[in-house]
């Protein structure tokens, strides 16, 4: 049998401004294959219910087993090997829940995948239903939560980034903080991972990857235009950075099912 389940749940309020959403998957009987994880402007946690989440950072690299696994702000994909099976939930994090809830800058998740100890959490998610693993989470997240925030004038210029879409200019966005171009970009990537420039790279391709995620996806030139690119050339080279692939051929190359994002219809939302 064939299943493909993508169910979103909507974190407990004291953890939105840290944890973006929720994301349950479970996917079986599907040919084997190497999923695509696309850059975010979301941090991503992974809890595996079942075997081990397998990554690699390179194409060709052989992929490392995670149980669980946090990743911050990246410009290339991740390749996500798989049996045809994956049962698991993923958690988005703003930037600040790097530091409330792991106590670090979100640069030091920046490019790379790190493991987590969540055993005890992982063995009371694997049953129950979505909205009880929900639940668990907004209790095991509440906990551990220690809420610290980077400088004022850094997240100004994140919400900003995120809330243009990615249609600004570094040198306006600096003028806005009152610091210089020279002092944002270092104060920034210290701590995001990546400067400005990427990160308002980083929005821009959330916002074409969403498009491309719709039922009705608007052709190639429509989302270029509404994502801010100069044209379509300048879309299809940034997807062949990002993704690997040129974004007309990204529907044909990944091997589960495209599901639409949290701003289209999902399979099921819950509140938590």
């Amino acid at each position: 049998m064939r299943i493909a389940e993508n169910v979103e749940g909507v974190p407990a309020p004291q953890l939105r401004p840290y944890v973006k959403r929720y994301v349950g998957y479970h996917y079986r009987g599907f040919a084997p294959g190497v999923h695509l994880g696309l850059p975010s402007s979301e941090l991503t946690v992974v809890i595996s219910f079942e075997e081990p989440t397998l990554v690699a950072l390179t194409p060709g690299a052989p992929p490392t087993g995670y149980a669980a696994l946090a990743s911050g702000l990246t410009l290339a994909p991740a390749f996500i090997h798989h049996d045809g099976t994956q049962f698991g939930v993923q958690l988005g994090l703003t930037p600040a829940g790097a530091r409330a809830l792991f106590g670090m800058p979100a640069a030091a998740l920046a490019a790379a995948v790190l493991p987590l100890s969540l055993d005890a959490l992982t063995d009371r998610l694997r049953t129950g239903t979505w909205r009880e693993r929900f639940a668990l989470l907004d209790a095991a997240l509440t906990r551990r939560l220690d809420p610290a925030e980077p400088a004022a004038e850094l997240a100004y210029a994140w919400q900003r980034i995120l809330c243009s879409g990615g249609g600004l200019r570094v040198g306006d966005l600096a003028a806005e903080t009152g610091w210089s171009r020279r002092t944002l970009c270092a104060r920034f990537t210290a701590e995001f991972g990546v400067g400005p420039k990427d990160a308002l790279r980083i929005a821009r391709f959330d916002r074409s990857q969403r498009l491309m995620r719709q039922p009705h996806r608007p052709a190639l030139a429509e989302i270029a235009a509404t994502c801010g690119y100069y044209d379509q050339a300048h879309l299809a080279r940034e997807w062949r950075e990002f993704a690997g692939v040129a974004p007309s051929r990204w529907p044909q190359v990944e091997e589960l099912p495209i599901l639409p994002s949290h701003e289209a219809a999902a399979a099921a939302t819950l509140e938590a």
